[in-house]
């Protein structure tokens, strides 16, 4: 029989935020040894490929160990945390999320929202009959043993895949972790409710075919090794790559040699547009609000989206479609200390520009801070990215994985321009618009383009036309 020390400590492990990350890097822990902690306290925040995160312990107890120190690179499913909890076993997986999972895969978010997607409790009123099946002896003894460790007793026969059954009882998340392990999970024993598998279940599977598996994390050792000696250190600095800046070179590759980019560029007079800005800025409906030219320009590209419908599209190489998204989920390529990042504003094309505005504020805010959640940085159908920020005056801009454009802003700067037939001096910037040729033609884009370049010009026009 399991000893009470063993049967309490909980081994909480890198969570599979399943966004098909295989590791994080941990940057702070919020506990040390000692500590006691509760369901749902953020014990370490984290930082992915996509962002840096909070991760929340999913039971209460006291802690034990902390596995890896800060600045550790860990890979996921592998265990960070030791914590010793009450009454004397491990208490089972949290009941209601796996229900959930089973009757509705999609919903992650209901009642308490997780920080990753995986954990958290997720509440349901929604239950599961229990599968009825014939009774196999040797598993029923399995089972019994599995009952002992988790404290709980199955509903229903705990057997991996018997003859003729369905495929094995697992949420989505656990699925995504046996394919990412190697496990077959007809060759898990569970040990939920209602035969249930869990992420424990998958792990000790592979504990149990793969012993030697600790030893791994040392692999990379070797290759690391030589680096210090192979350079003057008064001279160089190496930094590595990882997290964000590793996720954005990849895409960034990934995208510049899979969409045959063309870019256009158009000079514009904007004077205007600044002008409508100040007036803005004056306006009590704005109070407290960001605004600034990246507000109309914005707005501008979203018009210039509702006339044109088509530049907002994505291309499906497996099913050999071309995808048109009836909504806007904007990107604004951020400049954070971590590397570049692009969060978007969901539904765009359904704001005011006051609401606009706001999320503009939120969205700039949250990625300076470091916030920027990875579900923010997901879904986006079309890019801004304003590089006049740093006094260029364009560039061409790749575009972000899975849209067909991006449209880059660059310096507004005085410079001598005919207006009403004579040289005056006027505020001018020059646009770039970047777009996937598979399914953006010249045309199109070009159209595209030529409307913000309109409507910046002549800023009524987002009244006409939008």
């Amino acid at each position: 029989m399991t000893t009470m020390t063993e049967a309490s400590v909980r081994e909480f492990k890198m969570p599979d935020v399943g966004e098909g990350l295989t590791e994080a890097e941990i940057l702070k822990w919020y506990v040390q040894p000692g500590d006691t902690v509760t369901d749902g306290q953020a014990v370490c925040e984290v930082e992915t490929a996509k962002a840096a995160v909070e991760l929340p312990i999913p039971y209460d107890g006291v802690v034990r160990e902390l596995h890896f120190p800060e600045g550790s690179t860990v890979d996921v499913g592998t265990a960070i945390i030791a914590v010793e909890v009450g009454g004397g076993a491990a208490p089972a997986e949290p009941q209601p999320e796996p229900a959930k999972a089973l009757e509705e895969p999609k919903a992650e978010g209901s009642g308490r929202q997780p920080v990753l997607v995986g954990y958290g409790v997720a509440t349901s009123s929604t239950r599961r009959r229990p599968r009825k099946g014939p009774e196999v002896p040797v598993q029923q003894a399995s089972t019994a043993i599995q009952t002992e460790l988790n404290g709980h007793t199955p509903t229903a026969p705990a057997a991996p895949a018997p003859a003729g059954a369905d495929r094995p009882l697992a949420k989505p998340p656990v699925r995504k972790l046996a394919k990412d392990l190697g496990v077959d999970l007809t060759t898990v024993v569970p040990s939920g409710p209602d035969g249930i598998i869990t992420r424990e279940d998958v792990h000790a599977a592979v504990a149990a075919a793969a012993p030697a598996a600790p030893e791994q994390p040392s692999e990379p050792a070797p290759a690391a090794a030589p680096a210090p000696a192979s350079y003057d250190t008064a001279r160089e600095t190496r930094i590595p790559i990882k997290g964000v800046r590793k996720a954005t070179a990849a895409a960034m590759v990934g995208s510049a040699f899979t969409a045959p980019h063309v870019t256009e560029f158009v000079t514009v007079d904007v004077t205007r547009t600044l002008k409508l800005v100040e007036e803005l800025k004056e306006d009590k409906e704005f109070a407290g609000l960001r605004v600034n030219p990246l507000l109309l320009i914005a707005k501008a590209l979203l018009v210039a989206i509702r006339r044109h419908p088509e530049i907002n599209a994505s291309w499906d190489e497996a099913a050999q479609e071309i995808v048109v998204k009836h909504y806007v989920n904007l990107g604004i390529a951020a400049a954070t200390p971590r590397g570049l990042i692009v969060p978007n504003i969901k539904d765009a094309h359904a704001k005011t520009l006051p609401q606009l505005a706001e999320s503009l504020g939120e969205l700039v805010s949250t990625a300076r801070d470091g916030k920027t959640s990875p579900a923010a940085m997901q879904g986006g159908t079309v890019t801004i990215t304003n590089v006049g920020v740093f006094g260029v005056d364009t560039g061409t801009p790749i575009l972000n994985p899975g849209e067909s454009a991006i449209l880059a802003v660059g310096a507004i700067k005085p410079q001598p321009w005919v207006h009403k037939g004579k040289v005056k001096p006027r505020q001018v910037t020059t646009l770039a618009l970047s777009f996937d040729h598979r399914l953006v033609d010249g045309e199109l884009g070009s159209k595209v383009l030529a409307d913000v370049a309109a409507i910046l010009e002549q800023p009524k026009r987002l009244i006409t036309w939008a």
